[in-house]
Protein backbone atom coordinates (compact mmCIF):
# COMPACT_ATOMS: atom_id res chain seq x y z
CA UNK A 1 0.00 0.00 0.00
CA UNK A 2 2.68 2.54 0.98
CA UNK A 3 4.34 1.99 -2.82
CA UNK A 4 0.98 2.28 -4.57
CA UNK A 5 0.44 5.40 -2.94
CA UNK A 6 4.40 6.35 -3.70
CA UNK A 7 3.14 6.23 -7.80
CA UNK A 8 1.02 8.68 -7.38
CA UNK A 9 -2.21 6.34 -7.38
CA UNK A 10 -5.57 8.06 -6.78
CA UNK A 11 -8.86 6.38 -5.85
CA UNK A 12 -11.87 6.25 -8.35
CA UNK A 13 -14.24 7.97 -6.60
CA UNK A 14 -11.96 11.14 -6.39
CA UNK A 15 -11.80 10.99 -10.20
CA UNK A 16 -15.49 11.16 -10.20
CA UNK A 17 -15.87 13.70 -8.14
CA UNK A 18 -13.00 15.78 -10.38
CA UNK A 19 -15.44 14.67 -13.69
CA UNK A 20 -18.87 16.57 -12.14
CA UNK A 21 -16.78 19.38 -11.01
CA UNK A 22 -15.71 20.05 -14.14
CA UNK A 23 -18.63 18.76 -15.90
CA UNK A 24 -20.72 21.84 -13.47
CA UNK A 25 -17.73 23.82 -14.68
CA UNK A 26 -18.50 23.89 -18.32
CA UNK A 27 -21.99 23.91 -17.81
CA UNK A 28 -21.66 27.10 -16.03
CA UNK A 29 -19.21 28.03 -18.94
CA UNK A 30 -21.77 27.69 -21.60
CA UNK A 31 -24.82 29.44 -19.64
CA UNK A 32 -22.12 32.67 -19.00
CA UNK A 33 -21.35 32.21 -23.45
CA UNK A 34 -24.94 32.46 -23.66
CA UNK A 35 -25.62 35.53 -21.50
CA UNK A 36 -22.94 37.43 -23.61
CA UNK A 37 -24.07 36.72 -26.55
CA UNK A 38 -27.68 37.72 -25.88
CA UNK A 39 -25.40 40.79 -24.46
CA UNK A 40 -23.97 41.24 -27.76
CA UNK A 41 -26.82 40.64 -29.88
CA UNK A 42 -28.57 43.75 -28.09
CA UNK A 43 -25.77 45.94 -27.96
CA UNK A 44 -25.51 45.45 -31.88
CA UNK A 45 -29.05 46.28 -32.08
CA UNK A 46 -28.72 49.31 -30.11
CA UNK A 47 -25.49 50.00 -31.59
CA UNK A 48 -27.25 49.85 -35.60
CA UNK A 49 -30.38 51.92 -33.96
CA UNK A 50 -28.02 55.01 -32.83
CA UNK A 51 -26.29 55.12 -35.84
CA UNK A 52 -30.00 55.25 -37.55
CA UNK A 53 -30.91 58.47 -35.33
CA UNK A 54 -26.99 59.76 -36.06
CA UNK A 55 -27.32 59.21 -39.81
CA UNK A 56 -31.11 60.83 -40.03
CA UNK A 57 -29.84 63.88 -37.37
CA UNK A 58 -27.00 64.89 -40.20
CA UNK A 59 -29.73 64.69 -43.01
CA UNK A 60 -30.53 68.39 -43.98
CA UNK A 61 -33.43 69.54 -43.71
CA UNK A 62 -36.34 69.09 -46.13
CA UNK A 63 -38.57 71.93 -47.70
CA UNK A 64 -42.34 71.53 -47.54
CA UNK A 65 -44.11 72.40 -51.01
CA UNK A 66 -47.12 71.84 -52.46
CA UNK A 67 -48.19 70.52 -56.10
CA UNK A 68 -49.57 72.55 -58.26
CA UNK A 69 -49.79 70.39 -61.35
CA UNK A 70 -48.38 67.44 -62.98
CA UNK A 71 -46.87 67.71 -66.24
CA UNK A 72 -47.15 64.61 -68.97
CA UNK A 73 -43.56 63.60 -68.25
CA UNK A 74 -44.33 62.52 -64.74
CA UNK A 75 -42.41 66.31 -63.28
CA UNK A 76 -44.61 68.04 -61.04
CA UNK A 77 -44.72 71.63 -60.42
CA UNK A 78 -44.82 73.07 -56.78
CA UNK A 79 -44.61 76.08 -54.95
CA UNK A 80 -42.11 75.72 -52.54
CA UNK A 81 -42.25 77.44 -48.53
CA UNK A 82 -40.48 80.07 -49.63
CA UNK A 83 -42.42 81.38 -52.56
CA UNK A 84 -41.51 80.33 -55.73
CA UNK A 85 -42.48 77.82 -58.17
CA UNK A 86 -40.12 74.75 -59.42
CA UNK A 87 -40.42 72.24 -61.98
CA UNK A 88 -38.77 69.19 -59.87
CA UNK A 89 -39.03 65.12 -60.49
CA UNK A 90 -40.29 63.04 -57.19
CA UNK A 91 -38.24 59.76 -55.93
CA UNK A 92 -39.10 55.91 -57.58
CA UNK A 93 -40.09 55.09 -54.17
CA UNK A 94 -43.47 57.37 -54.42
CA UNK A 95 -46.42 56.51 -56.45
CA UNK A 96 -46.91 58.68 -59.53
CA UNK A 97 -50.46 58.47 -59.16
CA UNK A 98 -50.24 59.91 -55.30
CA UNK A 99 -49.32 63.05 -56.85
CA UNK A 100 -52.04 64.83 -57.35
CA UNK A 101 -52.56 69.00 -57.02
CA UNK A 102 -52.63 69.92 -53.01
CA UNK A 103 -50.94 67.50 -52.00
CA UNK A 104 -48.34 68.56 -49.20
CA UNK A 105 -44.37 67.12 -50.04
CA UNK A 106 -41.18 67.30 -49.12
CA UNK A 107 -38.48 68.41 -51.47
CA UNK A 108 -35.13 67.71 -50.98
CA UNK A 109 -32.65 70.99 -50.26
CA UNK A 110 -30.19 70.66 -53.13
CA UNK A 111 -31.96 69.04 -56.07
CA UNK A 112 -35.42 70.12 -55.15
CA UNK A 113 -36.85 66.14 -55.61
CA UNK A 114 -39.17 65.08 -53.98
CA UNK A 115 -38.57 62.88 -51.32
CA UNK A 116 -41.58 62.04 -49.28
CA UNK A 117 -45.50 62.99 -49.50
CA UNK A 118 -46.57 64.81 -46.01
CA UNK A 119 -49.59 64.65 -44.23
CA UNK A 120 -52.17 67.38 -44.81
CA UNK A 121 -51.66 69.86 -42.61
CA UNK A 122 -55.13 71.24 -40.74
CA UNK A 123 -55.58 74.37 -38.36
CA UNK A 124 -55.65 72.53 -34.81
CA UNK A 125 -59.09 74.64 -33.91
CA UNK A 126 -60.61 73.03 -37.14
CA UNK A 127 -59.57 69.38 -36.15
CA UNK A 128 -60.69 69.83 -32.33
CA UNK A 129 -64.24 70.47 -34.00
CA UNK A 130 -64.36 66.58 -34.82
CA UNK A 131 -66.64 64.59 -32.02
CA UNK A 132 -65.06 61.38 -31.98
CA UNK A 133 -66.86 60.44 -28.93
CA UNK A 134 -70.66 61.02 -29.73
CA UNK A 135 -72.92 62.01 -27.68
CA UNK A 136 -75.34 59.58 -25.43
CA UNK A 137 -79.11 60.92 -26.85
CA UNK A 138 -80.89 59.71 -29.25
CA UNK A 139 -84.69 61.11 -30.41
CA UNK A 140 -86.21 59.22 -27.93
CA UNK A 141 -84.46 61.68 -25.24
CA UNK A 142 -86.02 64.68 -27.03
CA UNK A 143 -90.49 64.92 -26.42
CA UNK A 144 -92.77 67.48 -28.29
CA UNK A 145 -91.06 67.71 -31.35
CA UNK A 146 -92.22 64.17 -33.53
CA UNK A 147 -92.81 66.17 -37.00
CA UNK A 148 -89.83 67.68 -36.39
CA UNK A 149 -87.89 64.99 -35.66
CA UNK A 150 -89.28 63.08 -38.70
CA UNK A 151 -88.44 65.99 -41.35
CA UNK A 152 -84.69 66.17 -39.58
CA UNK A 153 -84.16 62.23 -40.38
CA UNK A 154 -85.53 62.67 -43.61
CA UNK A 155 -83.21 65.23 -44.60
CA UNK A 156 -80.08 64.23 -43.04
CA UNK A 157 -80.52 60.80 -41.61
CA UNK A 158 -81.70 58.85 -44.79
CA UNK A 159 -79.91 60.15 -47.26
CA UNK A 160 -76.67 59.36 -45.37
CA UNK A 161 -78.26 55.90 -44.32
CA UNK A 162 -79.86 55.08 -47.19
CA UNK A 163 -78.86 56.88 -50.39
CA UNK A 164 -80.26 53.84 -52.49
CA UNK A 165 -84.13 55.54 -51.85
CA UNK A 166 -83.15 58.66 -53.62
CA UNK A 167 -81.56 56.96 -56.52
CA UNK A 168 -84.41 54.91 -57.25
CA UNK A 169 -86.70 57.95 -57.21
CA UNK A 170 -84.42 60.18 -59.11
CA UNK A 171 -83.79 63.14 -57.21
CA UNK A 172 -80.61 64.19 -55.70
CA UNK A 173 -80.62 64.32 -51.66
CA UNK A 174 -81.41 67.66 -50.22
CA UNK A 175 -78.55 69.39 -48.89
CA UNK A 176 -79.30 71.18 -45.50
CA UNK A 177 -81.64 72.01 -42.54
CA UNK A 178 -81.46 75.14 -40.59
CA UNK A 179 -83.40 74.93 -37.01
CA UNK A 180 -84.54 78.18 -35.74
CA UNK A 181 -86.83 79.23 -33.12
CA UNK A 182 -86.96 80.71 -29.32
CA UNK A 183 -83.77 79.44 -27.59
CA UNK A 184 -84.12 76.17 -25.11
CA UNK A 185 -86.37 74.73 -27.46
CA UNK A 186 -84.45 72.02 -28.41
CA UNK A 187 -82.25 72.90 -31.28
CA UNK A 188 -79.00 71.93 -30.25
CA UNK A 189 -80.24 68.77 -28.57
CA UNK A 190 -81.77 67.48 -31.93
CA UNK A 191 -78.06 68.23 -33.44
CA UNK A 192 -76.63 65.90 -30.31
CA UNK A 193 -79.27 63.61 -31.16
CA UNK A 194 -78.21 62.73 -35.03
CA UNK A 195 -74.84 62.55 -33.96
CA UNK A 196 -76.11 59.84 -31.38
CA UNK A 197 -78.11 58.40 -34.45
CA UNK A 198 -75.62 58.76 -37.25
CA UNK A 199 -72.05 56.71 -37.56
CA UNK A 200 -71.38 59.59 -39.92
CA UNK A 201 -68.53 61.96 -38.65
CA UNK A 202 -70.17 64.70 -36.72
CA UNK A 203 -68.30 67.76 -36.78
CA UNK A 204 -69.54 70.42 -34.57
CA UNK A 205 -68.63 75.00 -34.79
CA UNK A 206 -70.26 77.84 -33.14
CA UNK A 207 -70.35 80.07 -36.21
CA UNK A 208 -68.54 82.76 -33.93
CA UNK A 209 -65.28 80.62 -33.56
CA UNK A 210 -65.33 81.22 -37.87
CA UNK A 211 -64.63 85.44 -36.90
CA UNK A 212 -60.95 85.90 -36.51
CA UNK A 213 -58.40 89.01 -36.49
CA UNK A 214 -56.79 88.80 -39.92
CA UNK A 215 -58.11 89.21 -43.28
CA UNK A 216 -58.78 85.92 -44.63
CA UNK A 217 -58.46 84.12 -41.55
CA UNK A 218 -61.71 83.40 -41.41
CA UNK A 219 -62.60 82.22 -44.68
CA UNK A 220 -59.63 80.16 -44.58
CA UNK A 221 -61.07 77.81 -41.49
CA UNK A 222 -64.43 77.55 -43.06
CA UNK A 223 -62.83 76.10 -46.44
CA UNK A 224 -60.42 73.57 -44.11
CA UNK A 225 -63.81 72.95 -42.22
CA UNK A 226 -65.71 71.60 -45.31
CA UNK A 227 -62.22 70.13 -46.86
CA UNK A 228 -61.92 68.04 -43.17
CA UNK A 229 -66.11 67.05 -43.55
CA UNK A 230 -65.37 65.81 -47.39
CA UNK A 231 -62.18 63.53 -46.56
CA UNK A 232 -64.05 61.93 -43.44
CA UNK A 233 -67.32 61.80 -45.30
CA UNK A 234 -69.98 60.46 -44.62
CA UNK A 235 -70.03 63.11 -42.20
CA UNK A 236 -73.32 66.23 -40.57
CA UNK A 237 -71.69 69.73 -39.84
CA UNK A 238 -73.45 71.68 -37.60
CA UNK A 239 -72.84 75.23 -37.45
CA UNK A 240 -74.65 76.88 -34.17
CA UNK A 241 -75.17 80.80 -33.47
CA UNK A 242 -75.31 80.79 -37.38
CA UNK A 243 -76.43 84.87 -36.98
CA UNK A 244 -72.96 85.34 -35.75
CA UNK A 245 -71.84 85.44 -39.45
CA UNK A 246 -74.68 85.50 -41.41
CA UNK A 247 -76.62 88.37 -40.86
CA UNK A 248 -77.80 90.45 -43.90
CA UNK A 249 -74.68 92.18 -45.91
CA UNK A 250 -74.61 95.88 -45.47
CA UNK A 251 -72.58 98.84 -46.37
CA UNK A 252 -70.41 99.25 -43.99
CA UNK A 253 -67.39 100.54 -43.61
CA UNK A 254 -65.89 98.92 -40.57
CA UNK A 255 -63.55 96.81 -41.11
CA UNK A 256 -64.28 94.07 -38.80
CA UNK A 257 -67.59 93.69 -40.27
CA UNK A 258 -66.50 93.65 -43.80
CA UNK A 259 -64.27 90.51 -43.05
CA UNK A 260 -67.46 88.87 -41.37
CA UNK A 261 -68.83 89.56 -44.66
CA UNK A 262 -65.94 87.65 -46.58
CA UNK A 263 -66.35 85.05 -44.17
CA UNK A 264 -70.26 84.51 -44.70
CA UNK A 265 -69.16 84.62 -48.81
CA UNK A 266 -66.79 81.71 -48.62
CA UNK A 267 -69.48 79.81 -46.41
CA UNK A 268 -71.94 80.64 -49.05
CA UNK A 269 -69.52 79.29 -51.74
CA UNK A 270 -68.69 75.81 -49.96
CA UNK A 271 -72.43 75.12 -49.14
CA UNK A 272 -73.55 75.85 -52.72
CA UNK A 273 -70.35 76.37 -55.07
CA UNK A 274 -68.59 74.83 -58.34
CA UNK A 275 -67.52 71.85 -56.15
CA UNK A 276 -70.04 69.07 -55.16
CA UNK A 277 -69.87 69.11 -51.23
CA UNK A 278 -70.04 65.35 -51.74
CA UNK A 279 -71.43 63.12 -49.06
CA UNK A 280 -71.71 65.81 -46.64
CA UNK A 281 -74.68 67.28 -45.17
CA UNK A 282 -75.37 70.41 -43.22
CA UNK A 283 -77.55 70.95 -40.33
CA UNK A 284 -77.56 74.53 -38.64
CA UNK A 285 -79.47 76.54 -35.96
CA UNK A 286 -80.55 80.14 -34.73
CA UNK A 287 -83.03 81.80 -32.63
CA UNK A 288 -82.88 84.86 -35.31
CA UNK A 289 -84.23 83.91 -38.62
CA UNK A 290 -85.08 87.52 -39.52
CA UNK A 291 -81.71 89.03 -39.75
CA UNK A 292 -79.83 86.20 -41.77
CA UNK A 293 -79.02 87.20 -45.48
CA UNK A 294 -82.01 86.15 -48.13
CA UNK A 295 -78.72 83.85 -49.85
CA UNK A 296 -78.26 81.64 -47.11
CA UNK A 297 -81.84 80.89 -47.30
CA UNK A 298 -82.19 79.71 -50.32
CA UNK A 299 -82.94 76.20 -51.73
CA UNK A 300 -79.87 74.69 -52.38
CA UNK A 301 -77.82 75.71 -49.29
CA UNK A 302 -80.56 75.40 -46.80
CA UNK A 303 -83.47 73.17 -48.18
CA UNK A 304 -85.51 72.78 -45.43
CA UNK A 305 -86.16 75.36 -42.89
CA UNK A 306 -87.60 73.69 -39.66
CA UNK A 307 -89.40 75.73 -36.72
CA UNK A 308 -88.35 74.78 -33.61
CA UNK A 309 -91.63 76.15 -31.41
CA UNK A 310 -92.41 76.27 -27.13
CA UNK A 311 -93.95 72.85 -26.64
CA UNK A 312 -97.51 72.30 -26.48
CA UNK A 313 -99.65 70.77 -24.13
CA UNK A 314 -98.49 67.31 -24.96
CA UNK A 315 -95.16 68.17 -25.65
CA UNK A 316 -94.48 69.77 -21.84
CA UNK A 317 -95.81 66.31 -20.54
CA UNK A 318 -93.56 64.58 -22.47
CA UNK A 319 -90.53 66.78 -21.63
CA UNK A 320 -91.32 66.61 -18.38
CA UNK A 321 -91.44 63.03 -18.24
CA UNK A 322 -88.39 62.51 -20.14
CA UNK A 323 -86.42 64.69 -17.15
CA UNK A 324 -88.35 62.69 -14.08
CA UNK A 325 -88.08 59.25 -15.50
CA UNK A 326 -85.14 58.82 -13.17
CA UNK A 327 -86.08 60.62 -10.10
CA UNK A 328 -88.08 59.48 -6.94
CA UNK A 329 -90.87 61.18 -7.38
CA UNK A 330 -94.17 61.31 -4.59
CA UNK A 331 -97.47 61.61 -4.99
CA UNK A 332 -96.88 63.87 -8.20
CA UNK A 333 -99.97 65.67 -9.87
CA UNK A 334 -97.96 66.72 -13.50
CA UNK A 335 -101.23 68.00 -15.32
CA UNK A 336 -102.02 70.08 -12.92
CA UNK A 337 -98.23 71.75 -12.92
CA UNK A 338 -97.94 72.64 -16.24
CA UNK A 339 -101.92 73.43 -16.93
CA UNK A 340 -100.96 76.88 -17.08
CA UNK A 341 -97.69 76.56 -18.24
CA UNK A 342 -98.05 77.85 -21.72
CA UNK A 343 -95.28 80.00 -22.63
CA UNK A 344 -92.72 77.50 -20.70
CA UNK A 345 -89.97 76.47 -22.67
CA UNK A 346 -88.41 72.50 -23.02
CA UNK A 347 -84.95 74.51 -21.28
CA UNK A 348 -87.01 75.72 -18.40
CA UNK A 349 -89.06 72.42 -17.61
CA UNK A 350 -85.90 70.68 -16.81
CA UNK A 351 -84.52 74.12 -14.98
CA UNK A 352 -87.90 73.13 -12.55
CA UNK A 353 -86.93 69.46 -12.53
CA UNK A 354 -83.78 70.00 -11.50
CA UNK A 355 -84.48 72.91 -8.71
CA UNK A 356 -87.32 70.48 -7.25
CA UNK A 357 -84.61 68.09 -6.67
CA UNK A 358 -82.47 70.66 -5.00
CA UNK A 359 -85.47 71.27 -2.64
CA UNK A 360 -85.51 67.56 -2.02
CA UNK A 361 -81.80 67.51 -1.15
CA UNK A 362 -82.04 70.65 0.96
CA UNK A 363 -84.18 68.88 3.47
CA UNK A 364 -82.23 65.29 3.16
CA UNK A 365 -85.17 64.02 1.73
CA UNK A 366 -84.74 60.70 -0.88
CA UNK A 367 -88.09 62.05 -3.12
CA UNK A 368 -89.18 64.89 -4.64
CA UNK A 369 -92.84 66.34 -3.63
CA UNK A 370 -95.69 68.10 -5.15
CA UNK A 371 -94.65 71.10 -3.05
CA UNK A 372 -91.31 70.90 -4.37
CA UNK A 373 -92.27 71.10 -7.50
CA UNK A 374 -94.60 73.93 -7.14
CA UNK A 375 -91.85 75.85 -5.16
CA UNK A 376 -89.60 75.18 -8.40
CA UNK A 377 -91.88 76.59 -10.81
CA UNK A 378 -92.29 79.72 -8.89
CA UNK A 379 -88.37 80.17 -8.43
CA UNK A 380 -88.07 79.81 -12.35
CA UNK A 381 -90.57 81.24 -13.97
CA UNK A 382 -89.94 84.63 -11.55
CA UNK A 383 -86.04 84.56 -13.06
CA UNK A 384 -87.28 84.31 -16.45
CA UNK A 385 -89.40 87.21 -15.90
CA UNK A 386 -86.45 89.18 -14.20
CA UNK A 387 -84.48 88.29 -17.39
CA UNK A 388 -87.22 89.39 -19.70
CA UNK A 389 -87.53 92.59 -17.84
CA UNK A 390 -83.47 92.68 -17.88
CA UNK A 391 -83.20 91.92 -21.73
CA UNK A 392 -85.79 94.67 -22.96
CA UNK A 393 -83.77 97.46 -20.94
CA UNK A 394 -85.37 98.45 -18.40
CA UNK A 395 -82.50 97.62 -16.05
CA UNK A 396 -79.63 98.74 -17.17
Amino acid sequence: MGESASLGYTHPSDDGLQVQTLLKKIKYLEVQKQNAESEKVRLQRELEALRKELERLRTPPLITATIIDILSDGRAVVKSSSGPHFVVGASQLIDIDDLIPGTLVALNQRTLSILELLPSSKDPSVSGMEIVNCPDINFSDIGGLDDEIQEIKEMVELPLLHPELFESVGIEPPNGVLLYGPPGNGKTQLAKAVAGETSSTFIKVVASEFVRKYIGEGARLVRETFKLAKEKAPSVIFIDELDAIGATRTESSISGDREVQRTLMQLLSEMDGFEKRGNVKILAATNRPDILDTALLRPGRFDRLVEIPLPNKEGRMAIFNIHTKNMNLKHIDCSKLLENADNISGAQIKSICTEAGMFAVRERRSHVTQKDFDQAMVKVLQKSAIDAIDNSGIFR
